[in-house]
């Protein structure tokens, strides 16, 4: 049983293999396995693309990139109309606590990827960062933003 987040409900698509609990990825359609924090991830992209109107056709899980040699992996990455990446999104389980190590973490990210807007969650708690690089800081803002604030071409 997974704990009640602070986040929309929504109805997982879930399974059982080999007596492990499975989850549908809608972004990378298949069952992916039913971690906390996995649990954290599925139900923050439903709020995106249900509560904010984010499409699901320019939002990707695992998101391989390559930082000083050594490859890694963003939770999810939101990209703009012309696929250019505009928001990166890190997840913890519920419980861990949203501390400096996780902001140092996803902005290591984002030095290659380079984004608008920075979203760390744990289910329970929310940040969210507006980059500036031309004052080259960061803005922390009460919501995560609409699709349509945020969307390039609006």
């Amino acid at each position: 049983m997974m704990p009640r987040l602070n986040l929309p409900q929504f109805a997982p698509r879930l399974s059982a293999t080999g007596g492990r609990q499975r989850i549908w990825d809608p972004l990378r359609h298949r069952y992916v396995a039913l971690t906390p924090e996995e649990w954290v991830r599925q139900h923050f992209v439903s709020f995106l693309v249900g509560s904010l109107g984010y499409p699901a056709t320019l939002m990707a899980n695992e998101v391989g990139i390559g930082l000083n040699g050594m490859s890694r992996r963003c939770d999810s990455v939101v990209y703009d109309t012309r696929l250019h990446p505009l928001m990166i999104l890190e997840y913890k389980r519920p419980g861990v606590k949203i501390a400096q190590r996780v902001f140092s973490q996803i902005s290591r990210y984002n030095l290659a990827m380079r984004v608008d807007y920075l979203v760390v969650s744990n289910g329970l708690q929310h940040y969210c960062c507006k980059m500036d690089y031309e004052q080259q800081t960061y803005t922390f803002i009460d919501n995560i933003p609409r699709w349509e604030e945020i969307d390039r071409q609006a």
